[in-house]
């Protein structure tokens, strides 16, 4: 599933629409992506609108139109974003086609666990608005992070991580990263957490969202040899600090890896 960079990065293939108009939709109504989206309603205010602006929150998306329209997008699993020329007809995945002047900008989702949502207002719907403080926002910080955690005291660290409502963005591979970095086990209870591993991890967290921001949701291409992310993947992969064999379980129903000396 794409996480925080992934996810910011195919908001940017959408960039070169901004500003310009939209002169015809194609949906696919039917489908999953579309639950709870009324698509009359959807397509009259879409379809002569103007995309103004898009911004990343977490695994979301959050488009403006004029005529006071907002259109989000969760990319689930398999989705992806991307343009196509303006003549382009869409393949059975492509759930959503917003044509412009030169230009087709492109949903597909293959297996159907993402998710398109409209709203129209004057101020961005509650879905958005509600959201938790991004991981790299003054809003985020290390006292918001341990109070989350000590709510959930019994839950492992690494399955906590996952948790959107505190961690908005981060996923598998992140949550691996940040805990290999803190000197963290994943198998850990939440409310075990030491006063100094908070502050670690926390550290931590928000070092890998930078950097994975940086490298990933700019280029699309993968961290440094000196990140685990390199090496988790395939069975024998080793730590790049002590190059023993990394551990691997499956925590939170995830495959987890980590380092048994550095954790």
């Amino acid at each position: 599933m794409p996480e925080l960079a992934e996810v910011d990065y195919f908001r940017r293939q959408w960039n070169p629409g901004l500003g310009a108009r939209v002169l015809r939709v194609n949906l696919r109504p039917q489908t999953r992506v579309f639950r709870g989206v009324q698509a009359a309603s959807f397509v009259r205010v879409v379809e002569g609108a103007t995309l103004e602006t898009s911004e990343c929150h977490g695994k979301q998306m959050l488009f403006r139109l004029s005529g006071a329209g907002w259109l989000g997008i969760h990319l689930g699993m398999t989705g992806d974003m991307r343009v196509e020329s303006a003549r382009f007809d869409p393949a059975p995945y492509d759930h959503l086609v917003l044509h412009q002047r030169g230009r087709s900008l492109v949903f597909r989702d293959p297996r159907q666990f993402g998710r398109v949502r409209f709203h129209q207002g004057a101020a961005p719907p509650d879905w958005w608005s509600n959201l938790p403080p991004t991981l790299l926002s003054r809003g985020f910080t290390c006292a918001r992070m341990r109070a989350f955690l000590d709510r959930r005291r019994g839950t492992p660290i690494k399955a906590a991580l996952l948790m959107q409502e505190g961690f908005p963005g981060i996923g598998n591979w992140m949550a691996d990263e940040a805990l290999w970095r803190a000197g963290v086990d994943p198998r850990l209870r939440s409310g075990r957490l030491s006063e100094a591993a908070s502050l670690a991890l926390y550290r931590a967290v928000r070092h890998v969202a930078a950097g994975a921001m940086r490298v990933m949701a700019t280029e699309f291409r993968d961290p440094p040899p000196s990140w685990l992310f390199r090496h988790r993947w395939t069975p024998g992969g080793r730590c790049p600090r002590h190059h023993i064999l990394l551990e691997r379980a499956t925590i939170g129903g995830r495959t987890t890896v980590w380092c048994s000396e550095c954790q």
